[in-house]
């Protein structure tokens, strides 16, 4: 499972670069902790992290059911389309927040094969028990 733990790792990365974007517009923006509003572009970095936060919670399980029923090579390539898709995400959304959505389609996309993936691996498990 060493190219789903690769692409874990990279989904992380991505998540601590984003937190890192949080802080320095904070400072570039003068929006001290707690609060999480103030310039509307603090508004799109903060709601980036958050986001990507939200998608992990059902992306990181979802590679792994796939990767450990189906396929660890396919979970980490379809682990890279989700890194990229969010990755596309995060700079449209800082940019405009109306142009966030193909990175957002094509991250839900992969979290879509996993689950499903997942699923059809599991209960072909259970069959075969």
């Amino acid at each position: 499972m060493a190219w789903t733990a690769l692409a874990t790792w990279a989904a992380l990365v991505l998540y601590a670069a984003v937190g890192a974007n949080v802080s320095r517009a904070r400072i570039k923006y003068g929006v001290e902790a707690p609060a999480v509003q103030g310039h509307a572009s603090f508004e799109r970095v903060f709601r980036v992290h958050q986001n990507t936060l939200e998608q992990l919670v059902l992306f990181v399980p979802a590679l792994w059911l796939f990767a450990w029923f189906v396929s660890d090579a396919w979970a980490a390539a379809l682990g890279g389309v989700w890194i990229a898709g969010r990755a596309l995400y995060a700079r449209t959304y800082y940019a405009d927040a109306a142009k966030r959505g193909p990175g957002f389609a094509l991250a839900g996309l992969a979290t879509i094969v996993l689950l499903i993936g997942a699923v059809v691996g599991i209960v072909l498990a259970l069959v075969r028990a």
